[in-house]
């Protein structure tokens, strides 16, 4: 449900790393985004991700990127920065069960 609310509020830029339990939302947005013709990037990490997510804001894409806690945690840098420069970004952060 995250992925397709997030395509119908225009998300048309989706950059991520399978880490369960936010691999739903990555198979959801690399399929749907790639029929629809926008830009769906399988990133190398989770660091990388986010620049790329962060990188798209910044030229006009609505863009987000979907991750777990250790993920996340890999991202603060890189987030830090998107803050300083007031990028607009969505951060799904899927909690793990226990």
């Amino acid at each position: 449900m995250i992925a397709e609310g997030a395509i119908a509020a225009g998300c048309r830029f989706f950059a991520g790393y399978p880490i369960t339990p936010a691999s739903g939302i990555y198979k959801t947005m690399i399929d749907e985004l790639s029929i629809r013709g926008d830009v769906a990037i399988s990133s190398p990490d989770e660091i990388t991700a986010l620049a790329y997510v962060v990188g798209a804001s910044q030229r006009g894409f609505k863009a987000m990127t979907a991750t777990s806690g250790p993920g996340f945690s890999l991202m603060v840098e890189t987030l830090q920065y998107a803050v300083m420069t007031e990028t607009p970004l969505v951060i799904a952060l899927v909690q793990r069960l226990g």
